[in-house]
């Protein structure tokens, strides 16, 4: 089967503030164009050394609440031994430890199947890095 595995790049822009970005929509989009009412795996891919992929709730201030739990527990300030870009920058580079730069998901009959108040994000606190790419990658039989 040629096209058991499939994949693509979807650039997003997160601007210069920290942002928790909805990619549920993105993810449901390939889907249809790869996935073809079949069952598998999507994979999300970010492939940076400041961001990560979480499944959350979204617009609820869950999103918000994410953000607030990261200040708590990496502080943007002076503490970090990685000291290039913004204040507090080498915190970024801790973050994919606490939120995976990863998330592999089911796929039933062509769509994300996902709990009903779930959504699959982006979570970059790098205000440095505006522009992102994540890795979609759809594995089904």
């Amino acid at each position: 089967m040629a096209d058991a595995f499939t994949t693509r790049l979807v650039n997003v822009t997160t601007g210069g503030t920290e942002t928790v970005h909805d990619l549920t929509a993105a993810c449901a989009h390939f889907l249809r164009e790869v996935a073809r009412g079949r069952d598998g795996l999507l994979n999300v891919f970010v492939p940076h050394a400041t961001a990560g992929v979480a499944v959350i709730e979204t617009r609820s201030g869950s999103d918000d609440d994410l953000l607030a739990v990261l200040h708590d527990l990496l502080p943007a300030d002076d503490r970090w031994r990685h000291r290039h870009g913004s204040p507090g920058h080498g915190r970024d580079h801790v973050l994919p430890a606490l939120v995976a730069p990863h998330a592999t998901l089911p796929v039933v009959g062509g769509s994300l199947e996902l709990g009903t108040w779930q959504s699959v994000v982006l979570v970059d606190t790098n205000k440095d890095n505006p522009d992102r790419q994540v890795r979609l990658s759809f594995f089904g039989g």
